[in-house]
């Protein structure tokens, strides 16, 4: 065991039973420090990893980093000072004076330099400024221990000797982390995990894993790679699995990448029932995969023993009933037919017409319901981040026009002016392939649109006040034009200070009709929707544009659903990101084989 007093030092323990929890971490080797399972670090009788603490002495996992140092006299501009704390003269300090303060204090330098070193990956120069701090006495918090855990965890070396180093001093800083009791968080304990698995040690990994919610940490899916990567490079496919339950079970979604593991692993040892699965998995979070993961499912359905799973007879009824219950492009009966597969490159016409097997990709229907519910939490997310008023006013409330909005004072708005056939990112179409705001760029879309129209009525334009009000719209033709848009109701200008995103977008979905903009929503705004249901109203919504000489071009959403489809005789289809642009056909892997009933 790893006794931690304030009078003892952590001692190597070769006893492997002593816990069925982590630890074990320092043994005297000479080139590098060891970590073995099973053997707690105990601090002051208390198991530091443990999740069970039942002893009335023993010191809870909570309050083990409680300790508080005080080795600066600057204690009263440190980062829990109260914002009216005063000032000598009794002056209230200014909050841009304690961050100067902060910043110009020891810790606060060397973080910006721990910073700098990890934006880089320069592990040699963040250890050589983390001894300095050590013998100099300035203390350490959280971020500078975790920048250095993650400088060690990502070093490779130029060779075996600088990797070792790298682990043995990550391990060293993790020890040192615990015993100055410094709270710990995800970041402590993935980057942990990575220095594991720089280690080959995915088993530590794992069980570093597993300790976080003892501490009350939620694991991330970044927290898993280590491990899951780990066993899976290891051919430990039953290890790699319970990685894969563990996940599931704290509530993280596996991406590409971790299917991608599991579903090489599993086709590895022929296991049917789990690629079925997983192929399923993917086809929910990725839709769309990439060249490595097609590579992968290729080689699974090229295999012997593909050819030889599968059902020869099975319900038809029951199988179109589950492609009803799906929407469409599944059944999730399991494998039908027998035989060697058919697998081919190949691309989708127009209307979705396989050009391998002539199968008919199918149009995978959204929930009326699920749609409402993306209006709702989508609201929600607007009040919490524009001005609430602003935002309602636009939506649909009774609210006294204040000249940023184009409309009549009283009215609501989009009950008053809607539904629209299409919304138009204003900013964002007038500025493709251009320099500067190009109106007339717009207007040809708008243009387009209207006479697509089926009511023949003008779409949405959302554009920000700036744009409506200065520079280019100055202009007496854009002018006109804007007034043209305004009194036809299809102008909407958001108030200053406001984010265009969240007006366009909200109309769309509540008007469930056309989106026209080539923002690709991926930016940390649209990831805090938290939704498998927008990738795929973005595949039924979204028109995108190219401009070229000829003129500007309208990329419609596709008849079909771009994401892995199963047909009902048993086929696969799997759309890649190869191609996936506005001018060149995306490819597709076809996989059938002949139906036997």
């Amino acid at each position: 065991m790893l006794l931690c007093t304030s009078s003892t030092f952590f001692a190597p323990s070769f006893n492997a039973k002593t816990s069925q929890y982590l630890c074990s971490y320092f043994t005297k080797k000479t080139h590098l420090l060891s970590f073995f399972k099973n053997s707690p670090i105990c601090c002051n009788h208390s198991y530091l990893f443990s999740k069970h603490i039942k002893d009335s002495n023993f010191i809870g996992a909570h309050s083990l980093f409680m300790k508080k140092k005080a080795t600066f006299g600057n204690s009263a501009i440190s980062a829990t000072s109260q914002s009216d704390e005063k000032s000598v003269g009794g002056n209230v300090v200014s909050k841009r004076l304690k961050k100067k303060v902060q910043r110009d204090a020891p810790e606060g330098v060397l973080r910006f330099k721990l910073d700098m070193c990890s934006k880089v990956g320069n592990v040699v120069e963040g250890l050589r400024l983390y001894d300095e701090a050590r013998r100099n006495g300035v203390e350490l918090n959280q971020h500078h221990y975790n920048v250095m855990l993650y400088l060690c965890s990502q070093n490779r070396g130029e060779n075996g000797s600088d990797l070792k180093l790298a682990c043995k001093r990550g391990f060293e800083i993790f020890q040192q982390m615990i015993i100055d009791k410094v709270p710990p968080n995800e970041a402590t304990f993935t980057n942990a995990a990575r220095l594991a698995s720089v280690m080959e040690d995915p088993e530590m990994a794992f069980d570093l894993v597993k300790q976080m919610k003892g501490f009350g940490i939620m694991p991330k899916l970044r927290s898993y790679g280590p491990p899951l990567f780990g066993f899976c490079k290891k051919g430990m496919v039953d290890k790699a699995y319970e990685v894969d339950a563990h996940m599931i079970e704290s509530g993280v979604v596996a991406e590409e990448p971790e299917l991608s593991s599991l579903l090489k692993i599993s086709a590895d040892v022929n296991n049917a029932d789990k690629m079925y699965e997983l192929l399923h998995r993917l086809r929910t979070s990725v839709r769309q995969v990439t060249e490595s993961t097609v590579g992968v499912i290729e080689d699974w359905f090229k295999s012997e023993h593909a050819a030889k799973i599968g059902k020869g007879d099975w319900d038809v009824i029951k199988v179109r009933e589950g492609v009803v219950r799906g929407g469409g492009g599944w059944h999730g009966q399991g494998w039908l037919g027998h035989g060697q597969w058919r697998v081919v490159r190949t691309q989708m016409d127009k209307k979705g017409v396989c050009g391998s097997c002539g199968e008919r990709l199918a149009c995978i229907d959204i929930d009326p319901r699920e749609t409402e519910k993306f209006a709702i939490s989508l609201s929600k997310l607007a009040f919490g981040r524009e001005v609430k008023a602003d935002f309602i006013r636009f939506q649909n409330s009774r609210i006294e026009n204040d000249g940023c909005s184009l409309c009549d004072a009283g009215q609501e708005w989009l009950q008053q002016h809607g539904p629209f056939d299409a919304v138009v990112d204003g900013a964002n179409v007038s500025l493709i392939n251009q320099q500067t705001f190009n109106f007339s760029q717009l207007n040809n879309v708008v243009n387009r649109l209207h006479d697509m129209s089926p009511s023949k009525k003008f779409p949405l334009v959302i554009l920000h006040k700036s744009r409506v009000n200065g520079g280019p719209a100055q202009s007496p033709c854009n002018k006109k034009l804007l007034e043209r848009w305004k009194n036809s109701g299809a102008l909407y200008a958001t108030p200053a200070g406001s984010n265009d995103d969240w007006y366009w977008l909200y109309a769309a979905v509540s008007c469930k009709c056309l989106l026209v903009t080539n923002d690709e929503m991926r930016d940390h705004l649209f990831q805090l929707l938290g939704t498998s249901f927008f990738p795929r109203w973005k595949e039924k919504h979204q028109v995108r544009l190219s401009v070229s000489r000829s003129g500007v071009a309208l990329h419609m959403p596709p008849p079909y659903s771009i994401v892995i489809q199963e047909s009902e005789n048993g086929g696969w289809h799997v759309p890649t990101t190869t191609g996936d642009d506005l001018e060149t056909p995306r490819q597709w892997l076809c996989a059938t084989r002949p139906v036997k009933r």
